[in-house]
């Protein structure tokens, strides 16, 4: 699983933060989301596919992801 942040979609709403925190942070100048740990361990790929869902703007893919 290697995830990746569309900059251009995300609007900084945070529900990646605070699902996985240790996966993902916000940039400090405009509050973007940030991947930590592009491929993250076994143990939080739960909380990761739980980002994606919450994310508001489709921003958060994953490799198995269809969503355009």
């Amino acid at each position: 699983m290697r995830i990746t942040v569309d900059a251009q979609r995300c609007v900084g709403s945070g529900m990646c933060v605070l699902t996985a925190g240790t996966v993902f942070d916000q940039r400090q100048d405009d509050g973007k989301a940030i991947v930590l740990r592009p491929e993250p361990p076994t143990e939080t790929q739960g909380a990761v596919r739980e980002a994606v869902d919450l994310c508001p703007a489709a921003a958060i893919a994953l490799p198995t992801d269809r969503r355009p």
